[in-house]
């Protein structure tokens, strides 16, 4: 990190080798898959951002590396949805690298796991959304979430609160799909 606030190319080439995969994850799930130009739009925009902010970075404050870039990231993925008026549309949330089950009634239960989770998580506002991916699937804790998004941590766990009530109810089967 100290090579990339120097401006060095290797350490930049380093950091978004790093965090790439993360950035484009978040962003990803956030636009949702139809959107992969804009995807990698707002992932450029990210770094630029981070480069061009990198030297007032404190390595020892309250945030770590990890959780300024993907704060960074939601932004701009919370921006673009409401610029573009898609706040409660589809967002992606399969998971390229998940273990693929061995067995096809697994594997079909498995897709149709993760199409209700999609659904559930397409339907929540983008502060939910957010809040709930950057705990459920980039592991930050309430304060690095707070941080991030610039709120206090009541809000956080408000936030997180609703994210859960409303994918239960997402999660819930449909009659139709009870009946079968």
């Amino acid at each position: 990190m100290r090579g990339a606030q120097r401006g060095e190319p290797s350490a930049c080439r380093a950091l978004v080798e790093r965090y790439q995969r993360p950035v484009f994850g978040l962003l990803h799930r956030m636009l949702g898959p139809d959107r992969r130009d804009r995807v990698e739009d707002l992932a450029q925009e990210t770094f630029l951002h981070v480069f061009r902010s990198l030297a007032g970075f404190a390595p020892l404050g309250p945030a770590r590396l990890s959780t300024w870039i993907l704060t960074i990231a939601s932004r701009r993925a919370i921006d673009e949805l409401r610029r573009s008026g898609r706040a409660g549309e589809e967002c992606a949330l399969g998971d390229e690298d998940a273990v693929s089950p061995t067995r096809a009634d697994d594997g079909a239960q498995h897709a149709a796991l993760a199409a209700r989770v999609a659904r559930a998580v397409d339907g929540m506002a983008p502060e939910y959304r957010v809040a709930f991916l950057l705990r459920a699937y980039h592991g930050l804790e309430y304060g690095e979430i707070a941080r991030a998004l610039d709120i206090d941590i009541g809000t956080v766990k408000s936030r997180l609160a609703r994210a859960r009530a409303e994918l239960r109810r997402g999660m819930t089967p449909d009659k139709d799909e009870s009946d079968e």
